[in-house]
């Protein structure tokens, strides 16, 4: 039986890089903390079926009738919408003048159709979404940095390309991101549509990988690598949920933490059966079935110090299956432990 009722704290050392990294931005305006938003406090209680009324007026296009979730689950994250900017008209580099990109920053690697583009956590910290198209599909890469989980999607319904932006909105700590065309609100990890008119559908993963710039590099020569906007003031480089990965639980989380692991160990998940990320790392190799999953050190934490490039290594995962051409790549999270919890209730973690 796992204990789901174990109370746990932030690390001092979590909560003063959220102190000291968000504070800023707080004076700045870029990020308000969830107490400020006062529609919002109907997310203390994770059974309330009432919509906020103030959401009505942010979201005039929602259709709120329309949910899979109870609307006290979702909670703010602090900014409004599109307070965290999605990226539309993405700008890349020709790998060979990547120059300035440390080497075992973490990126992630995209591949389709025989184009390859590669995404800095660097960049993507920032921004969580980027609606673009590689090999002639257009695709949505996402990064939610409190769950950790690099998602991309194909952005295709029904011959209908959508793009998507940031709701300011958390559940179970992940990014809930938005159409444009309908405005109904889809959950990152899973890539269903949970509020809308969109209701019932689920946005199609396309395989990834996160690792470091010099692997990706060795294994796409030919990429092309997503550019830091111009239009903005981001710091990027620099991390803003300092020693968030080593602190004892979640931000702004309100579920139930598992009780038999550590919430913020770093689990590989494939569908509904994850992986300890430090037993991949103990056996270098696992082989489950038809799949293969790996890890090599030499990738910096994002979420670990303030400067990206200097996080500790927390290594490379490749999870590939079997197959009649040799193996591919295959759709995985590398993620917290809380999150697959949260989201696969019903799933297998392997720890030994």
């Amino acid at each position: 039986m796992v204990d789901t009722k174990r109370p746990k704290r932030f690390s001092r050392r979590a909560v003063l890089g959220f102190a000291t990294v968000l504070m800023p931005a707080l004076v700045t305006g870029l990020w308000r903390p969830p107490s400020l938003m006062a529609a919002d406090r109907i997310a203390a209680n994770p059974f309330a079926d009432v919509v906020p009324g103030t959401w009505r007026d942010e979201w005039p296009n929602t259709d709120f009738s329309q949910t899979t979730v109870k609307y006290g689950e979702i909670q703010s994250g602090g900014p409004p919408k599109d307070g965290i900017p999605a990226i539309d008209r993405p700008n890349f580099t020709p790998l060979a003048e990547a120059v300035d990109l440390p080497a075992r920053e973490p990126v992630v690697v995209v591949s389709v159709n025989g184009q390859s583009k590669i995404y800095p956590l660097r960049i993507l910290t920032w921004h969580e979404i980027v609606n673009d198209v590689i090999g002639g599909v257009a695709v949505v890469v996402t990064y939610c940095p409190l769950c950790n989980t690099a998602i991309v999607f194909d952005a295709r319904l029904d011959g209908q390309i959508y793009t998507f932006g940031t709701t300011g909105k958390l559940r179970n700590s992940d990014l809930v991101m938005y159409d444009r065309q309908t405005e109904s609100w889809w959950q990152q990890f899973s890539g269903d549509a949970i509020i809308g008119r969109m209701v019932g559908r689920t946005l199609d993963m396309v395989p990834s990988r996160i690792e470091s710039f010099d692997r990706a590099r060795t294994r796409t020569p030919g990429a092309l690598v997503l550019a830091a906007p111009t239009d903005t003031n981001r710091p990027y480089g620099s991390n803003p949920y300092v020693g968030y990965d080593t602190a004892l639980q979640p931000f702004l989380f309100a579920g139930d933490l598992p009780g038999d692991i550590a919430p913020m160990m770093r689990v590989v998940a494939v569908g509904n059966r994850a992986w300890t990320l430090p037993l991949l790392r103990e056996r270098g190799r696992i082989e489950v079935d038809d799949l293969v999953l790996s890890w090599t050190a030499g990738q910096n934490s994002a979420l670990d110090t303030r400067t990206i490039s200097r996080g500790r290594d927390v290594g490379n995962v490749t999870v590939q299956r079997r197959g009649a051409a040799g193996l591919v790549d295959v759709v995985h999270h590398v993620t917290f432990a809380f999150a697959f919890y949260a989201f696969q209730p019903d799933g297998t973690l392997f720890q030994n």
